[in-house]
């Protein structure tokens, strides 16, 4: 009789064991993976990545071969993640002597947004400005997607651009080797890497950004 209690007693405690495992369970389940945090969880290794690169400059070299970009095979490039602060991060992106160009990368409640700041010498603004698109998912540790927004088409189709409207950019960060700028549209393909293997110089300030 006492044997039988305490195989009563055992087998509710086996019970409640496995009651509290499945409840575990069912919380880490498909509905838990749907939390924001995980949503968000390539865009945070992404993002804490390129800031680990802070301050640094490094060099690059256009290696897509569009005839469209011929004039700038060869020629040197850098970018340099000159600034950065919790939710915005500008890095310029300079060309030979031309020093036009600045991605602007802010974090955003729907992702990330990427903009091409772009300045003539004397500072002032160029026409087509400020374009580009928020990641309309999540990605990848290693890779983030923008394609063009409204504000972007609309900018391409009054300057005669509307090849431009399926724009596609994208940014590739593998640690410690390298960082790509790519952009993607029916026809057209971008891409220039630069090394993280090791920094170069600061280059000058971009156009418009001297202070």
């Amino acid at each position: 009789m006492l044997f039988e209690k305490r195989g009563s007693a055992l087998l509710a405690s086996s019970l409640l064991v496995l009651l509290c495992v499945a409840g575990a369970v069912l919380a880490s389940g498909p509905d838990a993976a749907s939390a924001e945090p995980r949503e968000h969880a390539s865009q945070d290794v992404w993002w804490s990545n390129l800031q680990a690169l802070c301050g640094d400059a490094y060099a690059g070299a256009l290696v897509s071969t569009d005839e469209a970009d011929a004039a700038l095979a060869g020629q040197p490039m850098v970018m340099h993640v000159r600034r950065c602060a919790p939710d915005r991060i500008e890095i310029p992106f300079h060309i030979g002597e031309n020093r036009s160009r600045t991605w602007v990368l802010t974090r955003t409640d729907n992702g990330i947004q990427l903009q091409h700041d772009h300045r003539h010498e004397d500072g002032s603004e160029d026409v087509v400005t400020l374009y580009g698109g928020t990641t309309a998912e999540a990605g990848t540790p290693v890779a983030q997607f923008f394609p063009a927004d409204a504000y972007s088409k609309t900018l391409f189709e009054a300057q005669g651009l509307d090849v431009s409207v399926t724009n596609v950019w994208s940014m590739e960060l593998v640690p410690g080797e390298r960082f790509s700028y790519i952009l993607r549209r029916p026809g057209r393909h971008f891409r220039a890497d630069f090394d993280l293997r090791d920094t170069v110089a600061q280059p000058p300030a971009p156009w418009g950004h001297e202070e």
